[in-house]
């Protein structure tokens, strides 16, 4: 009898899990992963709502329920950080292709970032879509489990993490256009 238990236990299982639209949906998704975007590490249920504030360029408090009902990519850099340096204009690019009502680029220049050194490296990028916003104590930071630079977090219209990548990628290549299109989709 406890054979035939285990045994149904176990098919239930599958089942379950086959017919979970979620598992199946991040599955599709990791398969779409090619060039820079391999390195994306795509959570198999969502991560909790993030509600630690930061701060506008003005100094006023924000969260991300601001952007509430779009896909977010949310990047994390300084401007005394090389490889964040490097892929801005990429996300300026991304920003310009895919932003619009359902998608957005949310730079957060986290530790020491005074206004007017975001402001200089913005002029000299030639960076003219991407918000400039601070978390200079790094609670923001801290809160979301960022412990190095730069770090970009694909948030979805719930608020909630769904994916991350550690350190620098080209965010406007085809490969990343294509797997956040399908993010931005709902596919997962």
């Amino acid at each position: 009898m406890t054979k035939i238990k285990f045994l149904c236990a176990t098919l239930y299982t599958l089942l379950a899990v086959g017919a979970n639209p979620l598992a199946a949906d991040t599955t599709a998704l990791k398969e779409m992963r090619a060039g820079d975007m391999r390195k994306v590490a795509i959570h198999d249920t969502p991560k909790a709502a993030i509600t630690t504030p930061f701060l506008d360029v003005e100094g006023n408090e924000i969260d991300l329920s601001k952007f509430a009902g779009k896909t977010i990519l949310l990047n994390f850099w300084a401007t005394w950080c090389a490889p964040c340096r490097a892929e801005m204009p990429s996300l300026d690019a991304l920003n310009q292709t895919l932003g619009g009502d359902k998608f957005a680029v949310i730079t957060v220049a986290t530790g020491r970032n005074p206004v007017p050194m975001i402001e200089q490296f913005f002029e000299t990028a030639g960076i003219k879509t991407l918000p400039m916003h601070r978390d200079p104590k790094m609670t923001f930071a801290r809160a979301t489990g960022v412990f190095g630079l730069p770090v970009t977090l694909v948030i979805n219209p719930q608020g909630q993490e769904i994916a991350r990548v550690q350190g620098e990628a080209d965010w406007n290549s085809p490969d990343a256009q294509t797997l956040l299109s399908a993010m931005i989709a709902g596919t997962l």
